[in-house]
């Protein structure tokens, strides 16, 4: 095949931590959801009320929130769905452009959140901060804004992923 560019394979060592951080990553988002299970809510559910909560007037539009939370349009919209449902969520015309979508937190869902976020903390310290020093983790984040500033960088008008750290 000509003109495929020749792969550059990881040696020992990189595939060892490569599979290291895959089974590390999957392990800690099935440890964080489960221990959401008993609030009946999803990890993504709990992430998206979370950075409702922490937004000023506790509301988001709809495309922004799908970039802090790295889903797309169609997924969150889903997720929105089942939040609303239960009361937690609603959908509001935004306020700047009529066209855009605001998903707000209702007082209901704030004090679903308050329950849940003990839960949440706790299950990260236990499944995370536990297992780290604090220049470990420290590290382990600058790593990872590396690697999401770069990815961003490589794929510019795609909007996914955009937005800040907070969790």
């Amino acid at each position: 095949m000509q003109g495929t560019p020749r792969a550059r394979w990881l040696d020992a060592e990189q595939q060892r931590d490569w599979r290291a951080y895959l089974r590390a990553s999957r392990l800690l988002e099935t440890a964080l959801d489960r221990d959401l299970q008993e609030h009946g809510v999803q990890l993504s559910e709990y992430e998206i009320i979370s950075m409702l909560s922490e937004a000023p007037g506790r509301h988001l539009r709809m495309s922004a929130l799908a970039d802090l939370v790295v889903q797309s349009r169609s997924r969150l919209t889903h997720t929105a769905n089942r939040l609303e449902r239960r009361g937690w969520v609603e959908r509001r015309p935004s306020a700047g452009d009529r066209r855009g979508i605001d998903l707000v937190l209702t007082a209901e869902g704030r004090r679903a959140l308050e329950g849940m976020a003990p839960v949440h903390v706790e299950s990260v310290r236990r499944n995370l901060l536990n297992h780290l020093s604090a220049d470990e983790f420290h590290a382990l984040g600058s790593a990872m804004r590396s690697i999401a500033d770069g990815i961003r960088s490589q794929a510019p008008g795609h909007d996914v992923g955009k937005g800040t750290d907070a969790i």
